[in-house]
């Protein structure tokens, strides 16, 4: 990274004038956000924007839009809102985490606060949890159940750890994520809420209160009494049922190349394992469905050279490109934002081709 900038990398954006979500390059440095439109793989300049963190307030999590849970809302002092979209939690709170420090860069007391988190966490008197169900319970307001998978079972209402925990967050009845868990436990221990699946009933087991609730996207809870279970035929599980079936090993945004019209694009992609699948969505569009993916199994994944652009690339693309080529003899050209996101990237496919 250069010098004074202390995060980069994709982010949705939601417009202003049009409330359409685009893929742009951002640039945190102490007092400014800057953000690019990107074209053939490289940062348009000048930059697209700017947001002068002075004054600013950030709101995260940010649950404003049902289908883009991973939001992090920025208002700045003249109340111009901005929406921006990580591609996983991590990468949310770490931006989040540095943008905070660098609202806060001037007054060193409100970093310390951040880093503090109250570990004596208690239950508001006029707070009960029945009041807390009743609202996660909520039809427009509550907590949003969906069918999810966990190794080929399907749970039909249930809902991820995290995702509970930003909507106990930004319903104020946690202030941390660290209370939330904490909450989310003894709503477990007065059984308003149970585990489903093997990774949330298998840390039921571990003896601290704190750590029986998972703050994590793939342990799965339900309402205690609404708990049904319903293992699909066999027969009737979708190839891509199948395909998204397996657990989740690595996911970021990565810019690639079209198979037609050769032009590159921002997508989110997502890695999982058992099976090993690589596939890509596209980060404006609503639906959390794959636009495309294909299966690892006996694909080669290489580094290309950084020096000139390699053959297959179309345009003045080069630097942090790698390519996958599928056992049907499918080439994909992928542009990773660094260097060692490309490493990281590489090896992870290759441990499961």
């Amino acid at each position: 990274m250069e010098d004074g900038v202390l995060k980069e990398g994709f982010l949705v954006k939601r417009g202003h004038i049009v409330h359409n979500w685009k893929a742009r390059w951002f640039i945190l440095r102490q007092n400014t956000l800057l953000y690019y439109k990107l074209e053939g793989g490289r940062k348009v300049t000048p930059p697209k924007g700017r947001i002068l963190l002075d004054g600013c307030t950030i709101t995260c999590p940010c649950l404003e839009y049902e289908n883009r849970p991973l939001l992090i809302k920025l208002k700045t002092r003249t109340s111009t809102e901005y929406f921006l979209e990580a591609c996983s939690r991590e990468e949310r709170d770490a931006w989040a985490f540095e943008i905070t420090g660098a609202i806060h860069a001037g007054q060193p007391g409100k970093v310390q606060q951040l880093h503090i988190l109250k570990n004596s966490f208690k239950l508001p008197p006029h707070i009960s949890l029945h009041r807390i169900v009743d609202k996660m319970r909520d039809s427009s307001r509550g907590i949003r159940s969906s069918p999810n998978m966990e190794q080929g079972s399907t749970y039909k209402k249930s809902f991820i750890g995290s995702s509970l925990v930003d909507w106990l967050i930004s319903n104020s009845f946690a202030a941390n994520r660290l209370e939330a868990v904490t909450l989310a436990s003894m709503l477990m221990e007065e059984n308003f809420l149970r585990p489903v699946g093997t990774r949330s009933v298998g840390a039921i087991r571990s003896g601290d209160l704190a750590e029986q609730f998972l703050d994590d996207s793939t342990a799965l809870y339900t309402f205690a009494e609404s708990y049904k279970k319903e293992i699909s035929p066999k027969e009737e599980i979708s190839l891509s049922t199948m395909e998204l079936s397996g657990t989740v090993v690595k996911q970021g945004y990565l810019a690639k190349q079209g198979h037609k019209r050769k032009n590159w694009k921002v997508r989110r992609f997502v890695l999982r394992k058992d099976p090993a699948f690589l596939h890509y969505y596209d980060p404006s569009k609503e639906e959390n469905r794959p636009v495309g993916g294909f299966s690892l199994r006996g694909s080669l994944v290489s580094a290309l050279e950084d020096n000139g652009i390699p053959a297959g690339v179309k345009g003045n693309v080069q630097g942090n490109l790698f390519k996958v080529i599928t056992k049907d003899d499918i080439h994909y050209y992928i542009q990773a934002s660094s260097k060692t996101e490309r490493a990281e990237w590489i090896e992870a496919i290759k441990k499961l081709t």
